[in-house]
Parts: structure tokens; C-alpha cells; sequence
């Protein structure tokens, strides 16, 4: 089973209750072990969105009180990352080529990231393609925005 297909589908067996998404949530850290280093829960997921949150704790956070600058670039690849997997056909690699981060205000509290994806349906030849993420507190505040550079191929058939 591909990844994309093993996000989608796992996603829409589990994550239609809360204990569905936690499990959901652990196992996506257990499979993308630097991911899950910060502990963040998937909320919602569709092919092009999708919602993930990071709870504010002493492991994720700086010397400045307030999560960290990495944490929040993790945190907002990853939505970016789950948006582009449940959005992409079967036959398609995707690997970040540039990651690119707009430190707004200091996350303090539980942040939301949202990751939009619109991959292009047809690809036959490398291509790049740009998602972008939105970190935003509790307030609805955005304290961090994202533009990831995924390049897109399709897989070699192996006869």
C-alpha cells in the first residue's frame, strides 16, 4: 500500500471520532518518527486540507516561553504534507524541496495549522508544485505562515 493511499484511507476508517484520531495521530508519528516528535493531532483531513494542532508544552517550547520556531515549521510542514498525500494519485512521489517560513507573532497556547494542497492531476515528469500552511493560536491569530516546495514525479514501473 502507497503512502497516499495508506493516509487517506486510515483517515477515513479512524478519523470520524476522537479516539479514531488520536490512534490516527500516533501512528502518523510512529511512521514519520521527526513529525512525531512533536505530538501534534491530525483534526480534519481531505484530499487538499488539512487541520492539525500542536498543544502548547514545555517540550515543544523556547527559551522565550513560546513554542518554537522549529516545532512551528514541523508542525506546518506536516499539514502541508498530509494535504498534498490525501490530494495526490497513487503514482506520484513527493518529497519538500524548500521550506519557507513567516514567523508572525509568538505561539503561545494551542496552534492550528491548515495546509491547502491543489497538486496538478496529471504528471508525467518532475515537477514542482507550492502548498501553503497557516499557523494561527487560539485567538485566530496567524502567528506563522508557510510556503513548501514539493517536488512531484511519477513512480518507475518496475517490470
Amino acid at each position: 500500500m502507497n503512502p497516499q493511499h495508506l493516509v487517506l484511507s486510515l483517515w477515513q476508517r479512524w478519523g470520524g471520532f476522537a479516539f479514531g484520531r488520536w490512534c490516527y495521530s500516533r501512528c502518523l508519528g510512529w511512521l514519520v518518527p521527526y513529525s512525531g516528535s512533536i505530538s501534534a493531532n491530525v483534526l480534519q483531513l481531505k484530499p487538499g486540507y488539512a487541520l492539525v494542532s500542536l498543544r502548547d508544552r514545555r517540550a515543544v517550547r523556547n527559551h522565550l516561553h513560546s513554542i518554537h520556531a522549529l516545532a512551528l515549521a514541523n508542525l506546518g510542514e506536516l499539514s502541508s504534507g498530509l494535504a498534498m498525500m490525501a490530494a495526490l494519485p497513487n503514482n506520484i512521489k513527493a518529497i519538500v524541496t524548500k521550506l519557507e517560513v513567516t514567523y508572525l507573532k509568538k505561539a503561545r497556547g494551542q496552534v492550528h495549522a491548515e495546509g491547502f494542497a491543489n497538486p496538478p492531476t496529471h504528471i508525467v515528469e518532475p515537477t514542482e508544485h507550492i502548498v501553503s500552511a497557516a499557523i494561527k493560536d487560539d485567538g485566530g491569530d496567524v502567528v506563522a505562515t508557510l510556503q513548501i516546495v514539493w517536488q512531484l514525479k511519477p513512480e518507475e514501473v518496475v517490470p
